[in-house]
């Protein structure tokens, strides 16, 4: 299926909301942490309590309840981690693929739609995932996968590969900075065309090298949420 396909494709589906149906749009509100962001450059985004702060004081001052985007932005975050940083410019990983979801640790996480469990693993490498969780879905005759980051451990406790999720079913808890990869607590949240041999993991975050495939092989997650 080509990629403007499977765009139309996840904009039909019918899905429920991530973090639960409790919240509304105006419970919402858009977050830039981007290189071009001005407001960011006198914050150590290398640490997590510096950077939570800029992020709650920015959802106070607009009365949101959580805070979204990331997809395809170019951060300055990943700097502080060997895992991220490579030789050469080229090859810096520093371009977000997934979603990224802003609330307080423990908030629920629901999935979108039917699926099952594919992998699951705690990834604990400085500025990964932590916990996380990779579901399947197969709709209509599409086969894809949503990866689901930073939660909490608790949310790996007793999972099985291949169980059945429901639609709304919860699935995990957000996790805090001790054990998500030392961020803020957020989701990062990613749509996969193809998982290729991965098992509860997945580049979340790409360099300008590899970038075309993989915006094509993860497209944006705002086309399955409909809220944005």
């Amino acid at each position: 299926m080509s990629l403007s396909s499977f765009q139309a494709f996840l904009k039909s589906l019918s899905t429920f909301p991530l973090l639960g149906d409790s919240m509304s749009k105006e419970d919402y509100i858009a977050l830039d942490l981007s290189v071009n962001n001005s407001d960011l450059k006198s914050v150590n985004v290398s640490s997590s309590i510096a950077l939570e702060v800029f992020i709650w004081d920015f959802m106070a001052k607009h009365n949101a309840k959580a805070s979204y985007g990331g997809y395809l932005e170019q951060r300055s975050i990943y700097r502080r981690s060997d895992y991220f940083n490579q030789d050469t410019p080229e090859e810096e990983r520093n371009i977000h693929l997934g979603l990224d979801l802003w609330i307080e640790a423990s908030a629920p996480i629901f999935s979108p739609l039917d699926a099952k469990i594919h992998s699951f693993r705690n990834n604990t490498n400085y500025g990964d995932y932590g916990p996380t969780i990779i579901l399947e879905h197969n709709l209509e005759n599409n086969k894809f996968y949503t990866l689901y980051g930073h939660l909490s451990l608790e949310s790996l406790v007793d999972l099985k590969v291949g169980k059945e999720i429901k639609q709304g079913q919860q699935i995990a808890t957000l996790g805090t900075a001790e054990v998500n990869g030392d961020y803020p607590p957020h989701l990062h949240f990613q749509i996969i065309k193809d998982i290729q041999e991965f098992e509860g993991d997945y580049p979340g975050v790409s360099n300008h090298h590899d970038l075309e495939f993989y915006k094509e092989n993860c497209p944006d997650p705002g086309l399955l949420l409909g809220l944005f």
